[in-house]
């Protein structure tokens, strides 16, 4: 069993530490143009090929997508009423307690526990929570919802795409095939590269509160994770998916939008770190419990 968890574990600290290590021998890292081929182009073809490819039924990366918003919800609602009982600024932090790093952190752990299907569940919860992440983050951070934020996303576009292909048996040549596997194959190690990145460039602040709220948020997410499971029936693969996916820290997203809408971005930092850090620390636990 640890040597199972290493084997998961040792891939995701060496490519986030070598993002770290890079951004503090101050190298240049292009980290916007890295992030925009990411989101534009090597996600899209992720999203597309594992959801076209995959052999798991449709029910089934449809039940992973409901179970995506479901919990999304829930979290608003708990991360709202815990913030509300202690008199902490919604505005400010209620996204650190929706939304997960599902994405940069989320799909190379499913992927590395479970391989392809766990890849391809781990994609259909964070194109749901991804999406939902792009629209009302920003609308949160700003208190000005834009619903048509969502048209503006090549994920969702992807993710609708891979769906239909594969509800439709279109057949592909192998060019094609070869080509999304090839494109398919860079956003993960970068996106945790440029975690560590992000991380070392994040300015803490008031770490007292940043703890208890990274806390929280791995705390909720696997009890939120645990019970989603329970209640759509996931057994196996998808389990440890949602479970995953749920306990995963807060989004480095988070950040930007706190600096985007001026809303304390140094505090918000300090939950996207230290949440990171004890998710880092509390990943073998969580590895010992789903596999």
């Amino acid at each position: 069993m640890f040597s199972a968890i290493f084997t998961v574990i040792a891939p995701i600290f060496v490519c986030a530490a070598i993002g770290f290590v890079w951004a503090r021998t101050r190298v240049p890292y292009e980290t916007e143009f890295v992030t925009r081929i990411v989101t534009k182009v090597g996600m899209p073809c992720l999203v597309f090929g594992t959801l076209a490819k995959v052999d798991l039924t449709p029910e089934m990366l449809g039940n992973m997508g409901l179970a995506a918003a479901v919990t999304t919800a829930a979290f608003a609602v708990i991360g709202s009423v815990v913030l509300g009982i202690f008199k902490i600024e919604r505005q400010v932090f209620l996204n650190c307690l929706i939304f997960a790093n599902t994405g940069n952190m989320g799909l190379p752990v499913c992927l590395l526990a479970f391989g392809d299907p766990g890849l391809a569940l781990g994609v259909a919860y964070f194109a749901v929570n991804g999406t939902l992440t792009n629209i009302f983050g920003p609308a949160l951070a700003s208190g000005n919802p834009d619903p048509r934020a969502v048209l503006k996303i090549p994920m969702v576009w992807a993710a609708l795409g891979g769906v239909t292909v594969k509800l439709a048996g279109i057949p592909f040549p192998d060019w094609v095939l070869k080509t999304l596997d090839l494109l398919s194959g860079f956003p993960i190690p970068l996106m945790l590269i440029t975690l560590g990145v992000s991380l070392a460039g994040l300015q803490v602040a008031h770490l007292g509160r940043s703890f208890g709220l990274a806390a929280l948020r791995l705390v909720m997410g696997v009890a939120v994770g645990w019970a989603a499971a329970e209640v759509f029936g996931f057994e196996g693969v998808a389990r440890g998916v949602v479970i995953i996916e749920c306990a995963m820290p807060v989004a480095v997203f988070n950040f930007l939008y706190a600096q985007m809408y001026n809303n304390r971005p140094d505090e918000v930092a300090g939950a996207v770190v230290t949440s990171t850090m004890l998710s880092f620390a509390t990943l073998p636990a969580l590895l010992w419990f789903v596999i």
